[in-house]
């Protein structure tokens, strides 16, 4: 079940990192700024630039998608298995429009890839654990060390 925790984070991770297994059994990696919750059992991303990505599924439907928020220092791992939805289904049509409206007319968008959430996982940073960190303090340091000065970004 992905709760309204899970939401936030992939709401603000923007970035998740998606594993998929290629036919030799290697794995691959590969970052989507599309992934969005798209119900209590699903994530979804499209399919924008990605054609290894959509050939290892297509091959095996096998998935993981970790999703950390870099300002809290903490996420989730997103165990399960991924369908291909192709344009005209709800799933495409949804993400779709979210992707136009977000980047503009004429995005690539090929598929929506829905994947059914089977296992979840909490990632947390080790300054939680063994430093004592509040959520709070994290974020306004990481925020700090992230901030774009003038068009360019920090040298930390």
């Amino acid at each position: 079940m992905i709760d309204a925790d899970m939401r936030l984070i992939v709401a603000a991770a923007k970035l998740t990192f998606v594993a998929t297994v290629r036919p030799d059994g290697s794995p691959n990696l590969s970052p989507k700024g599309s992934v969005r919750v798209y119900d209590d059992e699903h994530l979804a991303f499209m399919n924008i630039a990605s054609p290894q990505t959509i050939a290892n599924l297509t091959a095996d439907p096998r998935i993981e998608m970790n999703s950390v928020d870099v300002l809290r220092r903490r996420g989730y791992r997103f165990t399960g298995t991924a369908a291909i939805h192709g344009r005209g289904t709800p799933v495409y049509q949804w993400l779709h429009t979210w992707l136009l409206d977000l980047n503009g007319p004429g995005y690539p968008a090929h598929e929506a890839v829905l994947v059914h959430v089977d296992q979840t996982q909490p990632i947390t940073s080790p300054a939680y654990t063994f430093g004592g960190a509040e959520e709070s303090a994290l974020i306004a340091e990481w925020s700090a060390k992230y901030q774009v000065v003038h068009g360019e970004e920090e040298q930390v």
